[in-house]
């Protein structure tokens, strides 16, 4: 990708390591069982695994069975953690580089907002190492990255482009821009109310009603990285490659072979690899957001 002229997002915080704890999940739940997990800790980019959540969640001292059940108010704040610093000089190369592709971002949708007459809020981005705090508990490298609709914070540890090249075979710069525009497009979905809307949903289905309403929020979140992809005017030779490679290694069906699995569709909560690619792609081709209603015509 050319970013080399990109400006550098101003929206970001890095968390100074200090910070940390399960904090303010509390045991309200969205309902469902399992399945019903990803909303808790904000909608991921797909390479964690609800194993591995449960198995932090034991780890830090949580009873996983406190958060399963139905009923409930949603997520409670995390208490605050240690301040987070938001000084431009304490980035390291890769984080600079993490705020040119929200910059980015920040300009298409700034510019596709104003075309329907209304103004874009940008997220915040939060960097950490290992663990941190977010406004939906605990932020941990195991879980990939995610956004909170709490706080409305996309956070990253960037540790995780890295496990994103060697453990998932999807290296280049434009699959980890991918990764940051999906979650971007979270941020897109709840201010647009489709997170919120989704979530009331989830708490009245079974787990896998639950399981199959956020696919469909997923890859819209991919749609809308595809859209940030196609207006952007920085894609290059070899990233059409890079993002379908990508969306190709962190389908679940892929995950779940990769696990020693059979795939089981109704435990997808992300969306197979062919669906992945196709929703990606669609907002490469379009450009428009329209084209983007996995509610609508289906995933």
């Amino acid at each position: 990708m050319r970013l080399d002229d990109e400006r550098e997002s101003s929206n970001f915080e890095v968390q100074d390591g200090r910070s940390g704890g399960f904090g303010g999940l509390g045991g309200g739940g969205l309902g469902g069982g399992l399945g019903m997990l990803l909303p808790l800790i904000g909608s991921r980019f797909g390479c964690g695994g609800i194993v591995v959540v449960l198995i932090i969640l034991a780890v830090m001292g949580v009873n996983p069975l406190n958060l399963l059940g139905g009923g409930g108010g949603g997520i409670a704040p995390q208490q605050q953690g240690a301040p987070a610093s938001s000084d431009p000089a304490k980035l390291t190369d890769i984080q600079h580089w993490s705020l040119k592709v929200l910059g980015s971002t920040e300009r298409v949708w700034g510019q596709v907002f104003q075309e329907s007459g209304q103004t874009y809020k940008p997220t915040i981005l939060s960097f950490y190492k290992q663990s941190g705090t977010s406004g939906c508990g605990a932020a941990q490298s195991a879980m990939g990255p995610f956004y909170c609709p709490n706080d409305q914070k996309v956070y990253l540890d960037t540790d995780f482009f890295t496990e994103l090249r060697d453990r998932f075979g999807a290296p280049g710069d434009f699959a980890q821009a991918y990764v940051i525009a999906h979650e971007v497009g979270h941020h897109v979905q709840d201010l647009e109310g489709t997170l919120g809307q989704v979530n009331q949903r989830q708490r009245a289905v079974s787990e896998a009603e639950g399981n199959a309403l956020q696919v469909r929020v997923e890859l819209q979140a991919d749609c809308y990285a595809g859209i940030w992809a196609k207006r952007t005017g920085l894609m290059e030779a070899g990233d059409l490659e890079e993002g379908m490679k990508a969306a190709q290694s962190i389908g679940d069906d892929t995950l779940q072979k990769a696990a020693g699995r059979r795939p089981v569709p109704e435990s997808f909560t992300h969306g197979s690899s062919a669906q992945r690619m196709e929703w990606l792609r669609r907002g490469l081709d379009s450009g428009d957001p329209a084209q983007c209603d996995t509610f609508r015509r289906g995933a």
